[in-house]
């Protein structure tokens, strides 16, 4: 994957660290620099479209069609006025004929899904024969690499340790936290005939994520009050850690990163 120039990165910072949480905003400032390098042919099928944010300026001005099971997020989705068309709907039951899209999107969204194999399944029914589908997810490095492990382990608390992870895997919802050799072969028994994966957010990056979490409250008093989780967006605002999300932008990918990255093509119809 090329490196970003200049201008890309400085207008990931922007999208990012001024309108998230910080630690939301260095997770998803590299998923964006990824989408961003990677060709994806129109219309494009959003599965999971959340709040709207993501595709407001990763997707701007495409041709995009967002499904999601939550009618508040939608909600908000729609009045950012990115998708021409919003609907409310399950992964595995999507209201679209069969070989509609040539390219389906999914941005940390698989992992939150208890049974995922069938939505696995109705994505590649609804792709197009050669589509491409592409998505995000954190790996099995979530469950064993995150800092408030790491503490209780030093203290030999091997318990704790374990029983810290499930509670933090549990508060975020996390069902699928597996390594990229499962989902291989998830995606292959869906009916995709490549897949390829590089791995990103390095260890360190997750553990300011992981402590974000409690040091991002205020953010969510003023998401509250004033209906935006950034105040004061500028570089010079001493909680947003500008040039820590930069060196992650600029090194973000790594083999033993704790999320993944997929692109999984279709097989063609037999003539």
């Amino acid at each position: 994957m090329r490196p970003l120039t200049e201008k890309e990165m400085e207008r990931i910072l922007a999208d990012q660290l001024f309108q998230l949480p910080y630690f939301r905003a260095m997770l998803r400032g590299v998923e964006e620099s990824f989408y961003l390098r990677t060709e994806l042919a129109e219309p494009i099928l959003d599965v999971g479209a959340g709040d709207g944010q993501f595709a407001q300026v990763v997707f701007k001005g495409r041709q995009i069609v967002g499904i999601d099971p939550w009618w508040e997020p939608l909600t908000e989705a729609s009045e950012r006025r990115v998708y021409p068309l919003l609907s409310q709907a399950k992964g595995d039951k999507l209201p679209f004929k069969e070989n509609s899209f040539p390219t389906a999107v999914s941005n940390s969204v698989l992992e939150h899904i208890p049974d995922v194999q069938p939505v696995l399944n109705e994505i590649a029914r609804k792709l197009k024969p050669g589509g491409q589908f592409i998505f995000t997810v954190p790996n099995q490095r979530f469950k064993t690499e995150l800092w408030g492990q790491a503490l209780f382990n030093s203290l030999h608390l091997k318990v704790l340790a374990e029983k810290y992870s499930a509670f933090f895997n549990k508060i975020a919802r996390h069902y699928n936290l597996d390594q990229p050799e499962i989902w291989t072969k998830r995606l292959k028994d869906a009916g995709f005939e490549k897949v390829a994966h590089f791995n990103y957010f390095p260890r360190w990056a997750l553990h300011k994520l992981e402590r974000g979490h409690l040091w991002g409250l205020p953010n969510l008093l003023w998401k509250k009050l004033f209906g935006r989780w950034i105040l004061f967006p500028s570089r010079r605002n001493p909680f947003i850690p500008y040039q820590m999300a930069r060196r992650l932008l600029a090194d973000a990918v790594c083999e033993d990163g704790t999320c993944s990255f997929f692109i999984a093509v279709k097989g063609l119809d037999e003539a």
